[in-house]
């Protein structure tokens, strides 16, 4: 039992010093480009995790990587009637048509990064943390030895509600990919890791997704330790994806 409490205490303090100064890939190369950090909701539509807007596919299909700024700056991804580099040189958000070079909004204010499920599970926090992080290898072979498959490419965001500057929880919007088609969940926990919710996010995609049962059998599991449940069906994968997620949470919280 005490062994127990200590380790709640020590992911707990984890969370309250996770500073980790690392950001995607896409972020990164972003402010090697134009000079400043942008936000996730540069390049998706909902906060990091979430499906990847115009300016994002743009991004990715032309290389995902730092030539690709040149390839679509000529581009209007959002169709606001300015170019893709005019609007990044501006500061205003070439991912959205409520953000033009002449009004570019809050986009890069932490108050306007947080999608409105994340700020629902958390309806009585005001004030937020975003740590946006990558899986360095170290991180990865962590996580294979609990049983999760992950890789550079699950960079995400990760929110972190805070109530009297201390963290009171966290949620990640992430991906799971069923018949090679792609929906998005939300997983919210508490501050000690203990899952509290995993929600359908986005299922166009997936219809299915939306009337499965397994999303209440997380409830009160600790996001770190749910088994694995081999399988290709829909609940399997969706099993799988949560797994995943609640290990990546771990492995970068006890690595900050």
């Amino acid at each position: 039992m005490r062994l127990t409490h200590l380790a709640m205490i020590a992911i707990l303090f984890l969370l309250q010093t996770f500073l980790l100064e690392a950001k995607p890939t896409f972020a990164r190369l972003y402010k090697q480009q134009f000079g400043y950090m942008p936000s996730c909701l540069s390049c998706h539509a909902d906060g990091g995790g979430s499906p990847l807007n115009n300016y994002g596919k743009a991004f990715k299909d032309n290389g995902n990587n730092l030539a690709a700024f040149a390839k679509i700056a000529a581009m209007d991804s959002d169709g606001d009637g300015a170019t893709n580099e005019a609007e990044a040189k501006a500061k205003s958000n070439p991912g959205s048509k409520n953000s033009t070079p002449g009004k570019a909004g809050n986009w890069l204010e932490t108050s306007s990064l947080i999608p409105k499920e994340v700020q629902s599970a958390f309806p009585k926090n005001q004030t937020w943390q975003l740590k946006d992080a990558i899986l360095t290898p170290a991180d990865i072979e962590t996580a294979k030895k609990m049983g999760a498959a992950l890789s550079a490419a699950d960079e995400n965001t990760i929110y972190i509600p805070l109530e009297n500057q201390y963290p009171a929880g966290t949620a990640l919007i992430f991906p799971a990919t069923f018949q090679g088609k792609t929906f998005y969940l939300l997983l919210t926990t508490d501050k000690q890791l203990k899952i509290q919710q995993v929600q359908v996010l986005d299922a166009r995609e997936v219809p299915a997704a939306k009337s499965s049962k397994v999303y209440s059998t997380f409830t009160g599991q600790q996001a770190q330790t749910l088994p694995a449940k081999p399988g290709t069906g829909l609940d399997e994968i969706i099993h799988t994806a949560v797994k995943n997620a609640g290990v990546l949470l771990y492995v970068r919280l006890k690595g900050a």
